[in-house]
């Protein structure tokens, strides 16, 4: 299962390096930011080629859904996308995981059976915070009959908006280019504008300051170290009494061959072995936009909230005080409750207290101005029912899928996700798009029959933080208080127990609610 896993994977690579957008007329680059002209440029050079070369890597893929006039060119870039590794679309075939997906279910399958499981959902859950099957599919309906009318018309306004812009035959690929258009005319805000207050230098900085504010620890970067890449940098952690308690290494950006996405991955655990202490090593690893023409990184606030997000992933890892490695940091923590201190994280990147410590104006220093703020905060939740719908609509496909699959009623991934998408999306795909392809988080992850941990931890994680906004949001008391009850303790206690004893009740589903403006029930 790990070799099917792994050439999954590379699968995904293989397809995103072997598919390029090369674009010679100027043009066609209407619309386009000057940073993804310059990013395009520089891949063009790169491969001595003229003009401009977009890839399906995240940076590239980003700038031209979200900004290209050329609605042809967007087509052809989501068309390439989605089909990623599939028997469909520009490189149909040659790195086909049709086969590795079925593989990899059906020994999911039997591993379950071994161990005396109905099915491999039932398998997964046997160690998390979800007591049955059927209180998670309870936990994805309920969210989605929450939400999906809200979804519904938020989609439809946005179809109605391209419509006045033209478009009569609203797609897939015109969703990101109009939402951002509709977003900028509702709320008079774009990434774009944002940009220039989060160089990713200050915006490190600003995240170290925060999380020594909350829990007493000081980073202090650590040069002379051999790296894989000279754009990877190495910092350490001291505790209060100055002891060094841990290591990370930080890869931020995008390159030729790596792997795309964002997460942390354990390079040693914490380990008491006899009398020496083996402390915990993290990798954290995104794919930013790297810096170019001399010009710091500038970080969108989507992106500025993946850094924050698994950097508390860094954090469960590297504050750990267990010395049994199975059960320090992340590892045997329910994996519906993993997710909790990285979403926790994502709260501080919309306080204000937080975004004077993490933004300043690559040119003047200039913190990000109230009036900037005040738009970005009523835009916080511009199509949230859409954004929560869509998260359901990977978890129930999921779920669903490591229960059925094998079953009489059973005939497809495809035909399942066809089904799923007609009880819960309101965005309609095309044909040929072949989103699960390339769903790394569960073919090659660990999320297997656990991807609605997303939501389940973020209700965990917006009701911990809404104790945080009453005491204060970087009330270093309440952070202690996070740090000793969930931080340190790993997998070391049930999570429901360490919630209980932060919180001092059970978790509600109201602050979720509230945090994305779909106020509870």
């Amino acid at each position: 299962m790990s070799e099917l896993k792994s050439r999954f994977e590379q699968n995904i690579l293989d397809a995103t390096q072997a598919w390029q957008l090369h674009i010679e007329a100027e043009s066609d680059l209407q619309g386009l930011p000057q940073q993804a002209i310059e990013m395009g440029r520089s891949q063009a050079a790169s491969r001595d080629m003229p003009g401009w070369v977009f890839t399906l890597e995240a940076p590239s893929f980003l700038a031209i859904m979200t900004y290209c006039d050329n609605r042809d060119l967007r087509q052809q870039m989501y068309r390439a996308y989605v089909t990623r590794a599939s028997d469909q679309g520009p490189n149909a075939g040659e790195f086909d995981n049709t086969e590795l997906m079925e593989q990899i279910l059906e020994l999911r399958q039997r591993l379950a059976g071994l161990l005396g499981f109905n099915n491999f959902a039932e398998y997964s859950i046997a160690d998390k915070m979800a007591a049955s099957t059927d209180e998670v599919l309870r936990f994805i309906h309920d969210l989605g009959d929450r939400t999906r009318q809200r979804a519904q018309q938020e989609y439809t306004e946005l179809r109605q908006f391209a419509e006045k812009q033209g478009i009569q035959d609203f797609q897939a690929w015109d969703v990101p280019y109009f939402a951002e258009k509709l977003k900028i005319e509702k709320f008079d805000v774009s990434q774009e504008e944002i940009k220039p207050y989060f160089p990713a230098p200050a915006v490190i900085q600003g995240l170290f300051a925060i999380v020594s504010q909350l829990y007493g620890i000081k980073i202090m970067e650590k040069t002379g170290v051999d790296t894989w890449h000279d754009d990877v940098t190495v910092y350490e952690i001291f505790n209060p009494e100055g002891e060094l308690i841990s290591l990370f290494y930080f890869d931020l950006y995008a390159r030729n061959n790596k792997r795309g996405g964002a997460w942390m991955d354990e390079c040693r655990n914490r380990w008491l072995a006899g009398d020496e202490l083996q402390m915990p090593v993290a990798y954290l690893t995104c794919n930013f936009s790297a810096p170019i023409n001399n010009q710091p990184a500038l970080l969108t606030h989507n992106e500025v909230t993946t850094l924050f997000h698994e950097f508390g992933h860094g954090l469960h890892h590297m504050l750990t005080q267990v010395d049994v490695s199975a059960v320090a940091g992340i590892n045997g923590v329910e994996w519906d409750a993993v997710e909790l201190p990285s979403q926790f994280m994502e709260n501080f990147c919309w306080d204000r207290q937080s975004l004077n410590l993490i933004s300043s104006h690559y040119e003047t220093g200039e913190k990000l101005p109230a009036e900037l703020y005040d738009r970005m905060l009523a835009s916080k939740n511009f199509q949230s029912g859409m954004a929560m719908v869509r998260q359901l609509e990977f978890a129930l496909f999921d779920f669903r899928l490591h229960m059925e699959c094998g079953g009489e009623l059973f005939t497809s991934i495809q035909a399942l996700l066809d089904e799923v998408r007609a009880c819960i999306a309101v965005v309609e795909p095309p044909p040929f798009n072949r989103f699960q392809h390339g769903f790394s988080h569960i073919f090659a992850g660990g999320y297997a029959a656990g991807y609605y941990s997303y939501k389940w931890a973020e209700v965990l994680s917006a009701d911990v933080f809404a104790l945080f906004e009453e005491h204060g949001v970087l009330d270093s008391e309440t952070g202690q208080s996070f740090l000793e009850h969930i931080l340190q303790k790993g997998g070391s206690q049930k999570a429901s127990e360490l919630f209980r004893q932060f919180r001092g009740r059970e978790p509600r589903i109201d602050a979720l609610l509230i945090h994305n403006g779909l106020e509870a029930a």
